[in-house]
């Protein structure tokens, strides 16, 4: 054994006294004063001369020394120093196990190693006591692989199984790191040969539970209780947890039918349920919402005198803010006061972790305060929320305070925490931030998982920065971590979009490859970029082996696969595509009927265009700005123009913002008319439309065809109360160099009174019109009037009138001023 590891080991304060065995004497003595010159840190010297004076040879009571030290670092010392003595006997496989207890039983995980690898070189087989307590030490503190080899070495070494001490140790361990089928593997083992080595000390009652709990952790609660059946009255004695246990695992499960009808069978069996029958049940009735239920249990226990406990409290008041049960929620939290159960620390993080996901951080931070003043200790569960609330907010400062705060409790902030914050700095746009943080995670040791990477990748594709994606990439692959299949197909998306489409092919393939399925959503991204790049045949390649794998093209597929034909000027194939779309009893979204209408006024086929628009407004589908902006265009550009108007007046009724690109193709129209006269015999003989009965009213007082134009846009928009809209048109005319006219102002006027704006009008709308200008607006607002109010006067006309009324005021007013100065 090294010196150096000596120096590691810091003495146990108040150990608990060993059990004393039946010794001579003078042996007891021995160990009496070998232990005080240990105590009293003399040196080997006064050791040696105590033993040469009770002439016993050391390595025969050694073990017996070490069994009854207290302190490891004495421990140690006085092992090194039995088995370097010159011209004794060597220490025994009896002294090694006793030094292996006492590390064990100080927790000396290093050094327990290094006397097991001491022992296996010098071919000592361990004591089955030194073993079971090595077994029991490795599953407390979680490490299964270990706890399990050391398992085996039992079996091996001494053909039977460890203590059921330290199996139950083991199964436990096994269960809670997910290891269920090992556990289960292990107890049939234990089952199989224990009736050889007595099988009161292979398994016992506790074995069962906890590999029944195990089961129904994983959802085979029918498994659990098939266990139990099987083993029932073989030494399994039925007691209450059992079925604690069973109830809880459908309880978990979603399963409250089967869970009330073990709850039944326990009660017919004369077992009193108990508070963790009932906190079971409650859970999951709470789980499902069904509170009703729950109120008649609590009513149970109060009749059988079992008190709610704060763990049952706090089921009820997390469910019930879950489901949208505020004011019961908080008659739950005045129940739990008046009972006198005390909140504790998993009260406020419901608390708090409610009032984040509405965002009231104020109110979360005030639960907080409550908590410490309650001298409760807050944990990650109290600061996590907190941090994802500051992260939406954009407030990455106290964000990044919460990460100090988890660390401050003591607990160092985990892969949860760091995630936590990551997440919320990408969903918040600050990309650069959250790279920073999983640089500093990566410092503290605590290194990204794949979920993570896939975040972050996802951030980085959204920002446009493909090249620091690709890197994340190559980083997340060299660490054997695999990104799931939503970001396989966000990394092809980004390819394509950087316009890189071979690579994005390659990935495709690699993905494939490798036994990943892309799923609907991955074949479609790879489809629309094949279809974007003109390559149809390839696109359609995929969507056949999109239906190989498994996978019907959705509406997606089909619509991605139209517009692209579309686009290509195929027009035949893209009508093709949407009849097999209907034949296979898909209904086609608006991109399929937009890319048609779209395919038709591009060969300038205005009759067939709008039969498709009247059949997409037939299965109840909305159209968007691109439909109606794109048979805007074709009516413009096939000069019908008096069509391209009713559309657009379409487009507003419906609520549907034009665009830039709208108004771009409607001016045009409505401004390369070489026959007005025909527009406005057109537009009379027909239904009225606004914007042509206000283009040819300015046009026959004789506006400029251009400013009729705008005008008349402008009024049917501010018609619609979209006056934002009309505003932003009537800047582009005034960066043309057209002026605020009394038409203009009119409009504006009108749209700004609809809005309850009226009181406003004079902040919003600027311009320097004259008494003229005023009486003109007024003519065109009593025009708009007929429109909005039956002819009836509006309020705008009102306001029009009072300026009229000002400004001859303001005339006369100065022409007295002219006479008396004359």
């Amino acid at each position: 054994m090294s010196k150096s590891i000596l120096s590691l080991i810091k003495p146990h304060h108040h150990p608990k006294p060993s059990s004393s065995s039946s010794l001579p004497p003078h042996i007891k003595t021995l160990i009496h004063d070998v232990i005080q010159i240990l105590k009293t840190n003399q040196s080997h010297h006064s050791l040696q001369s105590r033993f040469a004076e009770s002439q016993i040879i050391v390595s025969n009571v050694a073990h017996f020394v070490i069994d009854r030290i207290h302190n490891p670092q004495h421990g140690l010392y006085f092992f090194h120093w039995a088995s370097t003595l010159p011209f004794s006997s060597p220490l025994n496989n009896v002294a090694y196990s006793s030094l292996l207890k006492l590390m064990v039983k100080y927790r000396l995980f290093s050094e327990i190693e290094i006397v097991l690898e001491d022992m296996k070189n010098r071919n000592f087989k361990p004591t089955l006591e030194a073993l079971n307590s090595v077994i029991c030490v490795y599953a407390e503190y979680g490490f299964v692989d270990k706890a399990v080899k050391m398992f085996y070495m039992v079996c091996e070494l001494y053909n039977c199984f460890p203590c059921v001490v330290a199996n139950n140790s083991l199964l436990n361990c096994l269960v809670k790191n997910g290891k269920v089928d090992v556990a289960c593997e292990l107890y049939d083992k234990m089952l199989e040969r224990g009736g050889d080595h007595g099988l009161d000390l292979v398994v016992d009652n506790y074995s069962i539970v906890i590999v029944v709990k195990g089961l129904c952790d994983v959802g085979k609660v029918e498994e659990g209780r098939k266990l139990i059946d099987d083993r029932w009255g073989n030494g399994c004695v039925p007691n209450v947890v059992f079925y604690n246990v069973i109830i809880d695992g459908y309880c978990k499960k979603g399963d409250l039918k089967r869970a009330t009808r073990v709850f039944e069978e326990l009660k017919l069996k004369g077992f009193l349920p108990t508070l963790e029958t009932y906190g079971a049940l409650i859970d999951g009735f709470c789980k499902a919402g069904k509170f009703q239920v729950v109120d008649q249990l609590l009513n149970e226990m109060n009749v059988m005198g079992l008190n709610v406990n704060v763990k049952v409290f706090n089921s009820i008041i997390d469910a019930k803010y879950k489901y949208g049960l505020v004011d019961k929620a908080a008659e739950m939290m005045r129940m739990m006061t008046e009972m006198g159960c005390e909140p504790d620390i998993t009260t406020y993080n419901i608390l708090i972790n409610f009032s984040c996901s509405g965002g009231r951080i104020k109110e979360a931070e005030e639960f907080l305060e409550r908590a410490k003043e309650r001298t409760l200790l807050p944990n990650k569960f109290s600061y996590t929320p907190l941090m994802h609330a500051y992260c939406k907010q954009g407030d990455y400062v106290m964000a990044s305070d919460m990460l100090f705060k988890i660390a401050e409790t003591g607990d160092k902030p985990d892969l949860v925490s760091y995630g936590a914050f990551i997440h919320g700095s990408v969903a918040g746009g600050e990309i650069d931030v959250a790279l920073m943080v999983r640089e500093k995670m990566m410092e503290k040791g605590v290194f990204p998982d794949a979920q993570i990477y896939n975040v972050l990748m996802s951030g980085l594709c959204k920002k446009g920065r493909f090249p620091a994606a690709k890197l994340l990439l190559s980083e997340m692959l060299d660490l054997n971590l695999q990104p799931d299949a939503y970001m396989y197909a966000t990394l092809v998306d980004g390819f394509i979009r950087n316009n890189e489409l071979d690579k994005a092919t390659e990935l495709f393939e690699v993905v494939m490859s490798k036994g990943i399925d892309p799923g609907v959503v991955g074949y479609n991204v790879m489809i629309k970029g094949l279809c974007k790049c003109g390559k149809m045949t390839d696109a359609v390649s995929y969507v056949n082996k999109m239906k190989i794998a498994n996978h019907a093209p959705d509406e997606y597929t089909h619509s991605t696969v139209i517009d692209g034909y579309v686009k290509q000027h195929d027009l035949d194939s893209a009508l093709k595509m949407f009849g097999q779309m209907m034949k296979q009893k898909y209904k086609p979204n608006v991109v399929a009927y937009t890319s048609l209408i779209n395919g038709f006024c591009k060969i300038a086929d205005m009759s067939r265009a709008e039969k498709v628009f009247r059949a997409m407004q037939s299965f109840n589908l909305e159209p968007n700005v691109v439909t109606y902006t794109i048979l805007i265009g074709g009516f413009s550009k096939t000069g019908k123009p008096e069509k391209a108007a009713s559309f657009f007046e379409l487009m507003l009724m419906n609520n549907c913002l034009p665009n830039d690109t709208t108004f771009h193709y409607l001016i045009n129209g409505l401004t390369n008319i070489t026959n007005t006269t025909l527009l406005i015999e057109k537009n009379e003989e027909n239904d009225r439309s606004l914007i042509l009965d206000f283009f040819a009213t300015m046009i026959s007082e004789g506006w400029s065809q251009v400013i009729a134009t705008y005008n008349s846009i402008i009024v049917c928009l501010c018609k619609h109360g979209m006056v934002d809209t009309a505003q932003l048109l009537q800047t582009k005319m005034l960066r043309k160099g057209f002026l605020m006219d009394s038409v203009c102002f009119s409009a504006l006027l009108h749209g700004l009174c609809q809005t309850g704006k009226s009181k406003e009008w004079r902040n919003i709308i600027s311009g320097d019109l004259t008494k003229i200008d005023f009486q003109t607006a007024f003519e065109y607002s009593l025009k708009l009037d007929k429109y909005l109010y039956d002819g009836k006067p509006s309020e705008a006309s009102y306001i029009l009138l009072n300026l009229i009324e000002d400004s001859k005021l303001s005339d006369q007013q100065g022409e007295v001023q002219r006479v008396t100065s004359t």
